[in-house]
């Protein structure tokens, strides 16, 4: 107990604060280290990806821990699996919130482990970073304690469309288990379609089961000239071996977060030759870009590991440009450091540096610019297009 005493008082010393003074919760808790969660697949449907944007995160908070810290603290990470399922998302964001306080949580991928999280961080006050693309995610009375670096899915749809239309499909057959994200993503590409002349069919299938050949010789009766598949990766790889084994001719259309280059590993040639992928596009020119690469050591690194790179640097920088380490400050700052004018950074440290110099700053990062508008989405978006040749997935074009 005496020696528990007089390590108080030692630390009320280097504090400014008389020998003797005991300390607050609230004062212990200001100069203990800052806390930041990630919560991303590392299991699950969407566990090629969750690993690697934890790792991210992990990166760029060594980098600003080794240089100091932010408001003279060190940031602590802990990393919670959401399994890419909603209730499991729920598990490790009560932990986050409620055992380890953390000011954010970052990284949340699968739309529906998004949906579900996001009251338990809008109702805490803990703000929460997302690659989720759903349109009723930005929907939800959210105060403000949400941003997402995805595109939403009105736009993602209307994409999907439009490459359709270019592929020189007149016939269009929409096929997905039921997402958060199925809806809005058929309305839209519908749209689009029926602009151009076409006509879009659909089907929503169970996605657990271990065969799809019914649905697919009712998609073939169709006669579409391309299946677009909005599935996940264990789901659409069952689609897409029925599909072949029917026989169909015509086009294939995926979302590239499903039709990955593991996928196509695990697929015999036959069956993944063709397939083309469209998704958000990361910024391969900027140093942000670069610096994800090293991170990852891949020389194409995925967009949710993009997106999370720049998720830790704005809540780094929105907590140095507030002066606090909470949810509601990185609330109040995120947008004075992404969008607010100042001169162009695209690293927590570089900003970092900028701020302590009393200086306004614009982050742009790997994933691009991070403007955000007021309900959360950011304004503008490339997109990446890719098909898949002799067992590789070879970029056709970004715009």
């Amino acid at each position: 107990m005496t020696s528990s005493i007089q390590r108080r008082d030692l630390l009320a010393r280097s504090l400014g604060l008389g020998a003797g003074l005991a300390l607050s919760p609230w004062a212990l808790a200001q100069s203990g280290p800052i806390k930041l969660g990630t919560l991303t697949p590392l299991t699950g449907a969407g566990g090629v990806y969750g690993p690697v944007m934890a790792a991210t995160v992990k990166a760029v908070i060594d980098e600003v821990n080794a240089a100091g810290g932010v408001l003279g603290r060190q940031i602590q990470l802990v990393s919670e699996d959401d399994q890419t399922n909603p209730e499991a998302g729920v598990r490790g964001a009560r932990k986050l919130i409620d055992v380890d306080k953390v000011a954010a949580i970052i990284g949340t991928w699968a739309s529906s482990v998004t949906t579900a999280v996001a009251p338990l961080c809008w109702e805490s006050k803990t703000f929460l970073c997302t690659t989720s693309g759903a349109d009723s995610i930005t929907a939800l009375p959210h105060q403000g304690f949400l941003v997402r670096t995805q595109p939403n899915t009105t736009l993602q749809g209307r994409k999907f469309g439009e490459f359709a239309l270019e592929l020189g499909a007149r016939r269009v057959y929409f096929v997905t288990p039921q997402t958060p994200f199925a809806q809005s993503q058929l309305a839209s590409m519908t749209v689009a379609v029926e602009k151009g002349g076409g006509k879009v069919d659909s089907m929503i299938y169970d996605d657990k089961k271990p065969s799809l050949r019914t649905e697919v010789d009712s998609v073939i009766r169709s006669n579409p000239d391309i299946v677009v598949l909005g599935g996940y990766t264990p789901d659409t790889s069952v689609m897409l071996k029925d599909l072949y084994r029917a026989s169909f001719k015509g086009k294939l259309l995926a979302f590239g977060y499903s039709v990955n280059q593991k996928l196509v590993d695990a697929l015999p040639a036959e069956v993944s030759e063709g397939i083309y992928t469209l998704s958000p596009s990361s910024d391969s020119n900027s140093a942000a870009y670069k610096r994800v690469v090293e991170i990852t050591k891949t020389a194409s690194p995925d967009p949710y590991s993009c997106q999370t790179y720049d998720h830790v640097s704005l809540v780094i920088l929105a907590m140095a440009a507030g002066k606090g380490a909470t949810g509601n400050t990185i609330r109040e700052n995120i947008r004075r450091v992404a969008q607010g004018g100042g001169e162009k950074v695209e690293s927590a440290l570089a900003g970092l540096k900028l701020l302590a110099a009393g200086k306004q700053i614009n982050y742009a990062g790997a994933s691009g610019p991070c403007d955000f508008n007021d309900i959360g989405d950011i304004t503008d978006s490339k997109f990446r297009y890719e098909q898949v040749k002799g067992s590789k997935l070879a970029l056709l074009k970004i715009i």
